[in-house]
């Protein structure tokens, strides 16, 4: 029974290539504009700039799930002080310590960490081809630190702290996987502004130094967009595929901030960029191959998310009708059939 012509494992793989690209592309920008700053007041200033573009973004966007309500408050409140404080402030001090390009490359581990922790948490399949990945992405992410480590050793203190921060964010991803189905731009405005508040409160009370315009200016730029619409799509992503296979994907960024380090100036990589980059490729390329396919069954279930008539799990009547993606309380009857499906909201079942 094929219920869908694309695969939703495809569709995943390219928000989570979207989301990752756009914020490794923020990471040696971060360190080059925040020298100077403190890092709490570096990752204040970057949730504040994603809370402003995701109501911006509001402005011009229909909701895409359904809405934030008292009860995901709690789980907010964790995400953003993993998310949006602690992890942040520890990435601006790894790489005020050791460079942009060595503290991109380290930020591979989060995609290990949060494969492990979707893994246990959410008892999210790990195939062997999905192994596979994480496998050649993990050699890529090996190869490229190699290749820097010997052509410019790095301060230890500014990688182990890069490392906090990629621990930190993969908690952050998976406590996340909780709030997929909520509307996007509402997590992102909320977590913002959680982070933006409680990193700017301790930046202010420990009296660093402020930050110039220009520095205001790049940073919320920053955040808007590596971290405000970046969220939104590693969202829409986990929404599609969960949060193991959504992390593994996610470790394209890494890639991505290091060769922008390159050719920012950061020219401590060498060929086994090359090699680290053929890696990334076949670990991408495993990712958009995986097909997952086989007889389940469904519970029957009455929930509220952001849902489309032709995906063969929604054939609720409408009157009038409509057409599109649309959210709305609704019950589904128990049912038992064999498709392609991902790890979402409908297939959280257990794999022998």
């Amino acid at each position: 029974m094929n219920i869908r012509p694309t695969s939703p494992l495809a569709s995943g793989v390219t928000l989570a290539l979207a989301s990752a690209v756009l914020f490794g592309m923020t990471t040696p920008i971060i360190g080059r504009v925040g020298r100077g700053l403190d890092p709490l007041t570096t990752a204040s200033l970057l949730y504040a700039g994603a809370a402003v573009g995701a109501l911006a973004l509001r402005v011009t966007s229909r909701a895409a799930g359904r809405r934030v309500t008292r009860a995901s408050l709690p789980r907010l409140l964790v995400v953003s002080l993993f998310g949006a404080a602690l992890a942040p402030g520890l990435l601006a001090w790894g790489i005020a310590d050791a460079g942009a390009t060595a503290a991109s490359l380290v930020l591979n581990l989060e995609a290990i960490v949060t494969v492990l922790l979707a893994n246990l948490v959410f008892s999210e399949p790990i195939g062997r081809r999905v192994w596979g990945a994480m496998l050649a992405m993990l050699a890529g992410g090996v190869l490229l630190a190699l290749d820097v480590a010997t052509r410019s050793p790095t301060h230890l203190i500014g990688l182990l702290a890069v490392g906090g921060a990629t621990v930190a964010w993969a908690t952050d991803n998976t406590l996340t996987r909780g709030l997929a189905e909520e509307d996007p731009l509402e997590v992102v405005m909320a977590k913002g502004a959680l982070g933006s508040t409680l990193t700017g409160g301790l930046a202010v009370a420990f009296g660093g130094p402020s930050p110039s315009l220009s520095q205001i200016g790049w940073l919320g730029v920053c955040g808007a967009t590596g971290y405000g619409l970046s969220l939104r799509l590693y969202l829409l992503s986990q929404r599609r595929m969960g949060a193991a296979r959504t992390g593994s994907v996610f470790a394209v960024g890494p890639f991505v901030g290091a060769t922008i380090g390159w050719l920012l100036g950061d020219r401590t990589a060498g060929p086994g960029t090359v090699a680290g980059a053929v890696a990334f490729a076949l670990g991408v390329y495993l990712h958009l191959s995986e097909r997952h396919s086989h007889g389940h069954r469904h519970a029957a279930q009455h929930h509220s998310h952001a849902h489309r008539h032709d995906d063969g799990h929604h054939q609720h009547d409408h009157h009038p009708a409509v057409m599109g993606e649309h959210t709305h309380e609704h019950d589904h009857g128990a049912l038992e059939h064999e498709h392609e499906h991902a790890p979402d909201l409908h297939h959280g079942h257990r794999h022998g």
